[in-house]
């Protein structure tokens, strides 16, 4: 089976008790994620929610003169689409693929259905939902009171968090894009990394050669994030 195909390899579905993963798993449709698919846009209607195995989705804020920021990722631990179950059928953010994957989606009318019907499910993605604004508030702090190339390390470790590797397919255009700064501030910055040993740059790859200096190097705001990912979402298996 090629990595990313079970669907059990997403944490929160693997985290579902036994009843309600047997209602689920019909119901689940693998997709592929290739790289700059935009899974909804700012104000549209949800259709689906994405729960990615291998693939990790971009949370985007976008201006009106088209500017954006991410305000968050997503990968395995979690999904995309939380506004369907806080109360709105729509969202003011863009989710876009940053890494190429695999991942399932489930329809919307069930995941509502399923948030109202079943507690341990209620209380599942209650928990995710925290998690994930502890990620959106502790990157708006972090961009607006740490250094660029801190936040870049903040970057490199919660996407090296979702992937199986030490390797991101990442272009310097697209991080800028990503951390709301221009482009030659992410150069000044991976080259400060690069000199340190810390990660190596080349045609758009960049691989992690020191993955506990770039935690040394980074704010305290990976390490908080992280942190409340671990106490949140425990990883367990469906039985």
């Amino acid at each position: 089976m090629p990595r990313g195909s079970d669907p059990l390899a997403n944490q929160l579905l693997a985290a579902l008790p036994q009843a309600e993963w047997q209602r689920w798993e019909p119901l689940l449709e693998a997709v592929q994620l290739p790289l700059g698919r935009v899974l909804y846009e700012s104000g549209s209607v949800l259709s689906h929610v994405y729960f990615p195995t291998t693939a990790i989705v971009s949370l985007l804020y976008v201006m009106e003169d088209g500017a954006s920021a991410e305000i968050a990722v997503v990968g395995y631990e979690g999904l995309v689409g939380i506004s369907l179950f806080m109360g709105g059928e729509s969202t003011t953010s863009r989710a876009v693929v940053q890494s190429a994957g695999r991942g399932y989606r489930l329809r919307a009318a069930v995941l509502k259905e399923e948030f109202s019907r079943s507690s341990p499910v209620l209380h599942l993605l209650l928990r995710y939902t925290q998690a994930l604004i502890t990620q959106m508030a502790q990157t708006a702090v972090c961009n607006r009171h740490h250094l660029l190339d801190q936040q870049l390390c903040r970057w490199l470790l919660l996407s090296l968090d979702r992937l199986s590797g030490n390797e991101l397919a990442m272009t310097q255009e697209l991080i800028a894009n990503m951390l709301g700064v221009r482009r030659e501030g992410v150069t000044e910055a991976a080259l400060k990394l690069q000199e340190a040993g810390l990660i190596r740059y080349a045609r758009g790859h960049i691989t992690v050669l020191d993955r506990e200096g770039l935690e040394a190097r980074s704010c305290e705001c990976y390490s908080v994030v992280k942190q409340e990912y671990d106490r949140l979402l425990p990883v367990r298996a469906a039985t």
